[in-house]
């Protein structure tokens, strides 16, 4: 079967893509969900059948999309993706599903920000492998039910406590990926090296990889500034200096914290003493959205251990009064 790819709606840059691996082989990481997958995989062709669904789970940047994709490929099959916000109306699903063939790949980033209405439908697809959709309204109203071809309905989300335990019960392989180790980083930042013919050594490498935030995604995207640094300024060669000079140009430290990352820390300390502080007040602070606090910068300063959650609020941890040369009850200083 000739494979093909539709993208709809989807931001990739071409950048992105020319990085992705696009077999299981190249893909490093997740060495668990990855042998689960590769198994699943290679069961369903031999038997000759369709995948059954999937979830994908955990933060951005992570490889959800890439391995869809991937999965797409070692089946032989099309992968059409679009992402839960863009579906409005169960007739734009209809159309979806209408149009996929016998072991397709439909693949919805964010599933779990799809209106419940658009949900339900999904529901007798998922299982069944039919949809009902209803012709006119009032008394003229009728359902009619159309067959679909079987197919695997891949999803990725970052809440998937947001999804709905219908939802979730229908996926029968459920994938949760984690943060990159810095090893598996540095070998990500080499491979990328290579494809965009930057020469950089093993310890620019591992400069870059010990910032990235364990995101492979961030990885590949300093990697692309630091390599613009050493175009100008070092014969397009990276070493450790080359790299920390750009990073420290981007104000990006050691520990991999930006800007912002430091702006909420030190808000927390210098404005709220410490903590605890709710997420609203803590985002007007900061002139950032609760979701965006949430999603993107919480998750790695508590996983570093410079924030805290509490039942009362954020809480700037010993490890973060430190970043700022401060002690935890003591007096402060501006930080802004």
């Amino acid at each position: 079967m000739e494979h093909t790819v539709t993208t709809l709606n989807r931001p990739d840059t071409d950048f992105d893509v020319e990085l992705r691996p696009s077999c299981f082989e190249d893909f490093m990481g997740q060495a668990k969900v990855k042998e689960r997958l590769e198994l699943f995989v290679q069961a369903a062709r031999e038997r000759e059948d369709v995948l059954d669904h999937a979830l994908l789970s955990g933060p951005p940047g992570l490889g959800k999309t890439t391995l869809a994709y991937i999965i797409a490929e070692a089946m032989g099959s099309n992968i059409k993706c679009t992402s839960g916000p863009v579906i409005d109306k169960p007739g734009d699903l209809a159309g979806l599903l209408t149009s996929l063939e016998r072991g397709d790949v439909l693949f919805i980033d964010e599933i779990h920000r799809m209106q419940k209405t658009v949900e339900e439908y999904l529901y007798s697809a998922m299982e069944d492998f039919v949809i009902d959709i209803v012709i006119d309204q009032g008394p003229n109203a009728r359902s009619v039910r159309l067959n679909i071809q079987p197919f695997t309905l891949i999803g990725a989300t970052t809440r998937s406590g947001l999804l709905s335990a219908p939802m979730r019960s229908r996926f029968g392989l459920l994938n949760r990926l984690d943060y990159y180790e810095a090893n598996t980083l540095q070998q990500i930042i080499e491979r990328s090296a290579r494809i965009l013919d930057v020469e950089i050594d093993a310890e620019g490498a591992r400069e870059i990889a010990g910032r990235s935030r364990g995101t492979p995604r961030i990885a590949n995207n300093l990697l692309r500034r630091v390599r613009d640094y050493a175009q100008v300024k070092a014969d397009n060669a990276i070493t450790a200096d080359i790299a920390d000079a750009a990073l420290a140009m981007l104000d990006i430290d050691e520990h991999g914290l930006d800007e912002m990352d430091k702006r909420i820390l030190s808000v927390i300390i210098e404005k709220f003493t410490g903590g605890p502080v709710g997420l609203s007040s803590l985002a007007v602070s900061v002139g950032e959205e609760a979701d965006t606090l949430e999603e993107v910068y919480e998750p790695y300063l508590i996983q570093e251990g410079f924030l805290k959650r509490t039942p009362k609020g954020r809480v700037a941890t010993e490890r973060a009064y430190t970043l700022f040369g401060l002690k935890p009850g003591g007096a402060q200083q501006t930080l802004l």
